[in-house]
């Protein structure tokens, strides 16, 4: 079994490491947001971001593509993941998927190629065995899932011929993911979190309040902040915004005290969850 670890420097953890996978820290999600541009990005990519978070249901592979060509930052320099659609969980159309991420990115191979939902009709044995091709293929490093109860991800390590190096789901202080979190780290997986500021929703919560005014941060970095600490737990927040992008990466000048981690942990709400599609989101509780 894999181990992850989460790589700390002097100003702070920075690298999870997972199944070979070195993954930023914290990396600039393009999801949910339509007015991600090719400037966002490259205002990511100018505030140190090498972790950049992309699907083809997103609609922002060919922006991530240009931003990272107008960057001129080396390929290897920058942490790309993608993820194929839940209409595209076949095998016969996950390959055409994945090709057709690449070429809108206009990288010849991700870092890291997830399945973004799972459906209650697909064949898993199936789908994971198409995504296990693609890394053997090359058209990928590394693979994993999103949005995987845990049930789902139990089998899907069980079933696939590769080692699967990430789960991602959604995390932030109004939800305990620590059942999941357990998981990936007794199967050597990274834990990236989605929707780590809840969507704005913890920005008025009295305790992260109080912890940011103590540090002089904002409720958002004590988030971000918060989140990396977990051993193995990388962060992928989104905004449009050059001052808050900018802001989001500036966590590591910094340390929460045990006190302050555990009255975040207290911040969890039985209705925390925000993202629950219909027809897609499986029984979180299997």
């Amino acid at each position: 079994m894999t181990t992850t670890t989460t790589t700390t420097t002097a100003g702070g953890p920075r690298v999870a490491t997972a199944s070979g996978a070195a993954i930023p820290a914290i990396g600039y999600g393009t999801g949910g947001m339509r007015s991600t541009t090719v400037e966002s990005i490259l205002a990511a990519l100018r505030s140190g971001y090498r972790h950049i978070d992309t699907a083809r249901k997103y609609g922002t592979e060919e922006s991530v593509g240009e931003a990272l060509r107008q960057s001129a930052l080396a390929r290897d320099e920058v942490f790309v993941t993608t993820k194929v659609s839940h209409e595209d969980l076949a095998p016969v159309d996950f390959e055409r998927s994945t090709t057709e991420s690449l070429t809108a990115l206009g990288i010849d191979q991700a870092d890291l190629l997830m399945v973004h939902w799972p459906l209650p009709t697909m064949d898993l044995a199936a789908t994971i065995g198409a995504l296990a091709q693609m890394k053997r293929r090359g058209f990928t490093r590394h693979i994993g899932v999103a949005n995987f109860n845990l049930t789902l991800l139990e089998e899907a390590i069980r079933l696939s011929p590769e080692p699967l190096t990430a789960l991602q789901a959604e995390f932030h202080p109004l939800l305990d993911q620590s059942r999941m979190i357990a998981a990936c780290r007794r199967h050597g997986l990274a834990f990236i979190s989605y929707c780590p500021l809840a969507r704005g929703r913890i920005l008025e919560e009295p305790s992260l309040l109080h912890i940011a005014a103590a540090h002089g941060k904002s409720v958002p970095q004590i988030a971000l902040r918060w989140l990396i600490d977990h051993e193995g737990v990388c962060a992928i927040p989104s905004s449009s915004s050059v001052e808050r992008v900018a802001a989001n990466i500036d966590i590591f000048d910094f340390a929460l005290t045990a006190d302050e981690r555990a009255r975040i942990d207290g911040v969890a709400k039985p209705d925390g969850r925000l993202v629950n599609p219909k027809g897609r989101a499986p029984d979180w509780a299997a």
